[in-house]
């Protein structure tokens, strides 16, 4: 069965996960079950918004601009996650990280023998681990401000894209339409509403501590990566690129989350300045990761402003400009289901095509991918939620995606898929036959579902039937349910 992964790959998950139970079971006995360095070591900053949090599960939080007035270091040492810290550290559960427990949830009342489900936790855990930063973490006090080792930051929402799921405070463009036809007032999730939070320019008092912060969270920092809205139209990423050239920083590794959207001539400008940091040990390295999560038509649908051709064509520039690796961001939803094993052909087509063109410099790892990718569930809004669908009639889809990475797997070759990346997808083919919502939730997603792409394509003038003609069945279902809940209302 579909479910059961191959023998090569058990043997390669053995080895590959030996480093996360190991580390696992010693942040166990040292600290507690709970227990996440990334809450710690990792944050994510949305400059734009005075936000933050430790990693894209939990929903962000502000940061207190008063104390941030004397204390940059709170861009990230808030006092919600020292809170949070602080309940891991007692073994409790902060209620933000429920991906992770849901993901560890699975294995409650399993067979001890049988294979674990690895949570991001554990993975997080796994690659931050040194004994410094435990040592760190256990001879401070609880609420210890802490200068971390990964720093995610948006310098602001200005964007090219207006992606479904996304929302107005990470998109410039989906904010203007927000603003000329109003919020989505006719569903009951992901309404994109924009009158009670605030947007902040690039000469913000968070830019502002930012700077202040910069030469001392430089200096412990080990990976940068920019996000946003899209970090290759805001100022204050090119102003750090200018930074680091005029005063190198060899001990961070910068990566940059982009749409590759814009002109072609942007690319080969990031090329250019890409290869100034790197070949000049300016930095440590260099890492793109970019958004797709289907392939062709459905997935321009998805990503309003998206253009696969340009998309195409400006990673080809950026790979044979700077010769490394891309990693793709594939938030896994509703509308990727029917057609992601489209995508993943042609992630075997690049692979094979930038295999001897990219080298092989990526130190200890042989194996490592020239086109790599992953595969994070999306969690809300719930129009765009996975679960949904009907499990018999969607569930072949996910079984047959998993066998086709099963049978292109071979771990020691590049151009094919690895144990890792099989065990990414089961762990999402898993999560979608476990039906974690009751069918109320259901009932109001699918209304929501209508609703939602109905007016979607009001306003931005796309067809859905005929973008996912597959999903004709679903869609009339999530119809009937609507108009059952009109006929309701008006009883009433």
């Amino acid at each position: 069965m579909v479910g059961v992964r191959p023998y090569h790959t058990r043997k390669y998950m053995s080895d590959r996960i030996g480093r996360i139970e190991e580390v696992d079971e010693l942040l166990t006995n040292e600290i507690s079950k709970t227990f996440c360095l990334a809450k710690w070591h990792h944050t994510t900053i949305y400059l734009h918004r005075g936000q933050t949090h430790s990693c894209y599960h939990p929903k962000p939080h502000d940061i207190p601009l008063q104390e941030l007035k004397y204390d940059p270091s709170v861009l990230h040492n808030t006092p919600q996650k020292i809170d949070e810290r602080i309940q891991m550290l007692n073994g409790d559960k902060p209620s933000g990280c429920q991906y992770c427990w849901n993901v560890e949830e699975m294995d409650d009342n399993k067979d001890p023998a049988a294979d674990k489900h690895v949570s991001d936790r554990h993975q997080r855990n796994a690659s931050i681990y040194t004994e410094d930063r435990l040592q760190e973490i256990i001879y401070n006090p609880p609420d210890y401000k802490i200068n971390p080792e990964y720093v995610e930051i948006a310098f602001s929402n200005e964007c090219n894209f207006k992606c479904g799921y996304c929302h107005p405070m990470h998109s410039s463009l989906y904010r203007a339409e927000i603003q000329k036809h109003g919020p989505y007032s006719m569903v009951s999730n992901h309404q994109a509403d924009i009158d009670w939070f605030d947007i902040y320019e690039e000469d913000s008092p968070y830019v502002e501590a930012w700077w202040k912060w910069w030469p001392e969270v430089s200096e412990t920092l080990n990976i940068l990566r920019i996000t946003g809205g899209e970090p290759i139209l805001h100022k204050t990423t090119w102003r750090l690129f200018e930074e680091l050239s005029e005063n190198p920083k060899p001990n961070i590794e910068i990566n940059i989350n982009t749409n590759l959207g814009y002109t072609s001539r942007r690319v080969e400008k990031l090329v250019d300045a890409v290869k100034d940091l790197t070949e000049n040990n300016k930095i440590r390295g260099f890492k793109m990761f970019s958004s797709i999560d289907t392939w062709g038509k459905r997935a321009e649908y998805i990503r309003t402003g998206l253009d696969i051709e340009l998309w195409e064509k400006n990673q080809d520039i950026y790979l044979r400009g700077v010769k490394s690796h891309i990693t793709h961001m594939v938030t896994f939803n509703i509308l990727s289901v029917t057609t992601f094993k489209d995508y993943l052909k042609k992630v075997l087509e690049w692979r094979k095509t930038y295999e001897d063109i990219i080298p092989n410099n990526l130190g200890s790892e042989p194996n490592v991918r020239k086109i790599r990718f992953d595969t994070p569930y999306l969690k809300e809004p719930l129009q765009y939620d996975m679960h949904i669908l009907p499990k018999e009639e969607f569930l072949p889809y996910f079984d047959d995606i998993l066998s086709f990475i099963k049978d292109n797997l071979v771990e020691d070759d590049r151009t094919m898929f690895s144990g890792l990346e099989y065990e990414r997808f089961r762990r999402v083919r898993d999560y979608f036959a476990t039906s974690p919502y009751d069918d109320e939730k259901i009932r109001r997603g699918r209304i929501d579902f209508y609703k939602w792409f109905n007016e979607y394509d009001r306003r931005r003038d796309t067809n859905f039937l005929e973008t996912f003609p597959e999903m004709t069945g679903f869609y009339d279902m999530c119809g009937e349910l609507n108009a059952n809940d009109i006929q309701l209302v008006e009883l009433k």
